[in-house]
């Protein structure tokens, strides 16, 4: 039962109604009221006669939320009367999947291509997959799917190699309806983030010139002068460029007045193959060429939070400091590195989609881990039995990982030790890793709790209601055997960091290394009992049997290690 990162994926719909708000309304309230997900972004253009909706969460509820939203366009969009100035070929002209946090762009692709699959079947609407959901390479390109635009849709419905991956069958009994609702292109493709790069001058044509040294597509290359000179061509009289030095990057300069600067204005298109904090160090860079500083960073609509933690990362080990620390610390070095708060101030709980996820949650029962220290103490102490005794030894497990990260990152920091710190630095990552997943046992624990008497609570009127509730008790038992066993297994493996910390780590914290083994092995017995406990009334013997053994097993685990690492403790302090 490992703890994982939330899955959330992006989707971003184009609507074939940008006119009439009663119709948009309509098509974003289907999609509000399919539930679980948070509609960020309404984005309507008169001119374009297209609206662009921005929604996320997790990829289940995204995917059916999508449905909804093509099968509400789908009835109220005609696109036999469509006219605007942007290319489109459906009422829902494209549907793309775009991974924010824990799932791959592969993962996506193939849940776009359900979704495409289930459009066709169930809607009689017609699908090409593009971009990563593409099943040929020319597909991928989404102008190769909208060739002709809706006004071709009939011909190619019916020729070969242009019709679309998905269609309702058979195709001329659903031709009215098509020839209505049009096709819809269903994709996925990584995240795109658009950010300016601030300038110190007013100068669009330095603001360009930058541009063009970083941008995929470069500059043409030119004969004689390097700006005024005629372009240089090819055989095929194509006009040869001199890339940028920056993948999956599109660039201008251009002037803002709001402002009073200059700005790069870039859209980076994949941020695995280059990053933001990568950009913003080749600006800088190439500014710098020129004469020219690049004094902060605008972020236009909202960022994953990888994009801000791995910059925290990057500029920390650029310090050749720990990166061990907590996700806020991360954060703050990112905002001041890349200058984020340079033209307005940068509220990552306002610019983040998992944090604006976070907050958009419905409270429930507020999480033990945001308690202070002193209300989580009241907490326990009061009458009710949870928290109780699984609650706190998680708890004492994420403390026994902060300690020994607190000793990494000072041993990472400390004077004579600097070739040292990206071995410090990996024990304190792990170690955040591990407070995090302990943190997150510690509100597991309660629930685990509150499944049984939930369980308990269950109707027993009929011999239907009593077997129901005999099956939910064991299962909830289960459960709560199973969760302190989790525990008891991570923070087993904080023993680790703290007796590396005690060998290896600064000696004037040694002592914090061994009250870190102390809790780590309070945390991994005090779980090892509520495993025992909720096992002993689980009736698949075998089951419970196998529990404990292995509880018993880490028990005995844990006690060695606090052996071992006092042992180290208590030398290190008497020398």
């Amino acid at each position: 039962m490992q703890t994982k990162e939330k899955q959330i994926i992006e989707c971003v719909p184009n609507f074939s109604e940008g006119r009439d708000m009663g119709v948009v309304k309509a098509i974003t309230d289907a999609i509000e009221q399919a539930g679980g997900v948070k509609l960020l972004d309404v984005d309507p253009g008169e001119a374009t006669n297209r609206t662009v909706v921005t929604f996320v969460g997790e990829p289940a509820q995204v995917v059916e939320a999508a449905f909804q939203g093509v099968k509400r366009a789908a009835e109220l969009i005609d696109m036999r009367h469509h006219h605007g100035a942007h290319p489109r070929m459906g009422a829902t002209d494209v549907l793309p999947l775009i991974p924010v946090s824990g799932i791959t762009l592969e993962e996506c692709a193939a849940l776009a291509r359900e979704l495409a699959e289930r459009i066709a079947r169930e809607l009689a609407v017609p699908c090409y997959c593009y971009e990563a959901a593409a099943f040929t390479p020319e597909r991928r390109n989404l102008a190769v799917c909208r060739e002709g635009e809706y006004e071709a849709l009939q011909e190619k419905l019916t020729t070969p190699g242009k019709q679309p991956d998905y269609m309702p069958e058979p195709v001329d009994d659903h031709m009215g309806h098509i020839l209505r609702t049009g096709c819809t292109a269903v994709g996925a493709r990584d995240f795109l983030i658009a950010v300016n790069f601030n300038l110190n001058t007013t100068s669009t044509r330095r603001a360009n010139a930058i541009a063009f040294d970083v941008r995929e597509k470069g500059r043409p290359v030119r004969e004689g002068h390097p700006i005024t000179g005629k372009p240089k061509r090819d055989a095929e009289g194509n006009i040869i460029m001199q890339p940028g030095t920056l993948k999956c990057t599109k660039a201008i300069g251009w002037y803002i007045d709001e402002y009073g600067i200059a700005q790069v204005s870039m859209n980076m298109t994949n941020l695995s193959v280059t990053p933001l904090h990568v950009a913003f160090d080749e600006v800088c860079r190439c500014a710098q060429l020129r004469g020219i500083r690049v004094t902060g960073t605008e972020i236009v609509g909202l960022i994953p939070k990888k994009t801000l933690v791995d910059a925290g990362r990057y500029f920390l080990q650029k310090q050749n400091r720990s990166t061990g620390i907590p996700e806020a610390d991360l954060l703050k070095i990112a905002i001041k590195s890349m200058g984020l708060n340079d033209l307005k101030p940068f509220n990552p709980r306002e610019k983040v989609i998992e944090y604006l996820l976070e907050d958009a949650e419905e409270p429930k029962n507020a999480r033990l881990v945001d308690l202070t220290a002193k209300a989580f103490a009241e907490e326990t102490s009061r009458e009710s039995p949870a928290p109780g005794g699984g609650t706190i030894a998680a708890y004492m497990g994420a403390l026994a990982a902060a300690l020994g990260t607190m000793v990494a990152n000072l041993s990472s920091h400390k004077a004579g030790w600097d070739e040292r710190c990206p071995e410090f630095a990996a024990w304190a990552d792990r170690g955040q890793t591990l407070m995090t997943q302990l943190l997150h046992l510690v509100d597991k624990d309660t629930e685990a709790f509150n499944r049984i008497m939930d369980a308990f609570g269950m109707p027993k009127k009929t011999d239907e209601d009593k077997a129901a509730r005999a099956d939910a008790i064991q299962k909830a038992t289960l459960y709560a055997a199973e969760v302190p066993l989790q525990t008891m297994k991570t923070a087993l493996q904080t023993m680790d960091i703290c007796r590396a910390m005690a060998t290896d780590g600064n000696p004037a914290s040694v002592s914090d290394a061994g009250v870190g083994a102390l809790a780590a092995r309070a945390a991994v017995l005090g779980a090892g009992l509520n495993v025992r406990i909720n096992a002993s009334q689980l009736k698949d013997r075998a089951k419970a049997e196998a529990l404990i053994a292995e509880a018993n097993a880490l028990m005995l685990e844990a006690n060695k290690a606090e052996e071992e690492i006092l042992r180290i403790t208590e030398e290190k302090i008497s020398r």
